[in-house]
Order: structure tokens, then sequence, then C-alpha cells
């Protein structure tokens, strides 16, 4: 059985910058058994972050669309997994107003970080958390799940206005702020499922140094840097359009 203690050596041992910005996608069964469960593993990232950014996403992208339009803040539960789900109810977290690409975020400029993502159109919009990443040149955290979760590349997509990624409609979704203010987002949608080819370009990422291995309890992990991943891509993007279609 893991401990926080444990869970915090394997942070040391990945060698993650405890005052920079990480954002993590995690599989909470991947880790194994973990004393007091889940928890255990969000104060375990959030202490070892008290003194950076910590960041999950906390998306609703599955469950607020034109038939289900509203996307609480406070209340609308996250469709990506318990540990985002525990993460948006933690004392001291500030969830953004995105109503399908929220995050949730930790430690400092936390509340500054979310700021404004309501006033966004599409999922991951460069002025959004997502582009933020990317401006702090973040680390991005794959525990137990692979580049096909990593929304970090959407955005890159997104922000190369590649062909065929979002709805040029758009559905009227309303977000309900965490002091109950209501704004209405016209909001474009992802187009198919780029993401499951996202993989293909893992062996490269290998090669190149820039996508890196390591494990966190029982759990496999992949991690990059935005800035890395960015340079990486955007080349091959604008060469390859269809890269992940």
């Amino acid at each position: 059985m893991y401990t926080k203690e444990n869970l915090l050596e394997n942070l040391r041992q990945l060698g993650i910058n405890p005052k920079g910005t990480i954002l993590v996608h995690a599989s909470y069964k991947s880790i194994g058994e973990v004393e007091n469960g889940a928890d255990t593993v969000i104060e375990a990232l959030i202490d070892y972050m008290h003194e950076g950014l910590l960041v999950f996403p906390s998306h609703t992208w599955a469950t607020v669309d034109a038939n289900n339009p509203v996307y609480s803040v406070n209340e609308s539960p996250a469709c990506i997994g318990i540990i985002p789900e525990l993460a948006r109810k933690k004392p001291g977290g500030f969830r953004s107003g995105h109503p399908t690409h929220s995050v949730v975020a930790f430690g400092k400029d936390a509340k500054t970080f979310v700021q404004d993502d309501e006033h966004f159109d599409t999922p991951c919009a460069r002025a959004s958390a997502w582009g933020k990443l990317l401006d702090r040149d973040a680390t991005i955290l794959l525990v137990g799940v692979g580049l096909n979760r990593d929304t970090f590349i959407h955005g890159i997509e997104e922000w190369l206005d590649l062909p065929e990624r979002l709805t040029k409609e758009k559905e009227m979704l309303t977000s309900i702020l965490a002091d109950g203010t209501a704004v209405t987002v016209p909001s474009r949608r992802h187009i198919g499922h780029p993401s499951e080819n996202f993989p293909k370009v893992q062996d490269y990422l290998f090669e190149k140094h820039i996508l890196h291995n390591g494990t966190f309890g029982d759990a496999k992990v992949l991690y990059h840097s935005t800035q890395e991943l960015y340079d990486a891509l955007e080349p091959l993007l604008e060469k390859n359009p269809a890269l992940f279609s």
C-alpha cells in the first residue's frame, strides 16, 4: 500500500519542479492501493506543489451540451474520473467557468489562472487556462493514461487553426460561476476523436527527448513541458494538418 510520503518521493524522483506549474491527468486505478484512497493522491500533489501551481482538468464535455446547457462551477461533476471529481471539491481550489473544459487550480496564482475562462467560445482558447499552460511552460503529467488523454494537444491543434477540428455552429450554454453569476457562453465543440491518434507521435517525442517516463505508485507516467511539445508539434502539423485525422 502506498502512503503519501511514497507518492511525494515519486514526484521528487520524476524531477517535477515544485515551484513551477503542473497539470495532472490521472487514472486513480492505475496507481494501485493507496492509504486513504484518492484523497491521499490529491493531497500529495497539493503538498508537493504548495510553492507552485497545481492544475487538474475538471471537464464536463460529456454532460454539458445543448440538451443539458447549464454548467455550475460549484455543482457540476467532472466527467473524467475520481481524482478530478474529488479535486474540484477540495478547499483551497479555484475552478474555472468554462462550461465544457474547466480546470481546478491550487497554489500560487490559482485564482487569477482560472479567471475569465467563461468568456471563450472554444474548448482550449489561446488566452484560456489551456493557453496559459504554454505561457508558463508548465509540465503535463500523464499518470496511468496516454497521450490520447493529453488535452493540451487539442489546444495546439486549435491555436494552429487546423481544419475540421471545431464545429462552426455554436451551442448556447450557460456557466454559473462560484458567486452565482450566470454567463451565457456560445460554445463550439470538438469534431470527432483525433486524440485517439495523438500516440502516433510518441516514439518521435521520446527520440527527441521531449517526452519522458517514470512511475507514480504502480502507474506508468509520461510527462513533457508544454513549450517543448508545442515547438515539436507545430512544424509537424503545419506540414501535415491531417497528422491526427
